[in-house]
């Protein structure tokens, strides 16, 4: 299964869900992620609470859609509303496309213990969801929508 995660600036939520994705589908899953306007870098905040998550943070970067023309994923799951709204590239046609919205915690503006505790839950949600996406990688992709729109909703 291969999934791109889109959200508009590829800063913060995609770059969690392509990071906590590869990290824990144990080669069932191949995630990447692309923001339709990408800010060129990663919220520092991101690449803090992954690390602290034990999750590697090598080789994440902010990144156009653009750029992934040749990947052809299976899924596109957009996890910020604006990104949701946007039509994606003809090249995305063929693939699956689901919003899964995410809270951005890096736009939370409160006590340092009020954005850390939103960044580890940004990230337990994501990993959830992650852990039911290993279960499909398996079965028919027939079977994914209805699934995958479910655990979406149920989250």
């Amino acid at each position: 299964m291969k999934i791109l995660y889109i959200c508009t600036h590829n800063r913060c939520r995609s770059i969690l869900s392509e990071a906590i994705t590869n990290h824990l589908a144990d080669g069932l899953i191949e995630a990447r992620s692309a923001g339709s306007q990408p800010a060129g870098q990663v919220h520092p905040l991101s690449l803090k609470y992954l690390a602290e998550a034990g999750i590697a943070t090598d080789g994440l970067q902010s990144q156009s859609w653009d750029e992934f023309e040749d990947f052809v994923p299976d899924l596109v799951i957009t996890v910020c509303d604006s990104a949701a709204g946007e039509s994606c590239p003809l090249w995305f046609g063929k693939s699956l496309k689901l919003h899964w919205g995410l809270e951005d915690p890096s736009k939370l503006s409160g006590s340092d213990e009020q954005v850390s505790e939103a960044f580890r839950h940004c990230i337990a949600l994501i990993k959830a969801r992650v852990l039911a996406l290993k279960d499909l990688a398996g079965q028919d992709k027939s079977t994914w929508a209805t699934a995958l729109q479910q655990l979406g909703a149920s989250q």
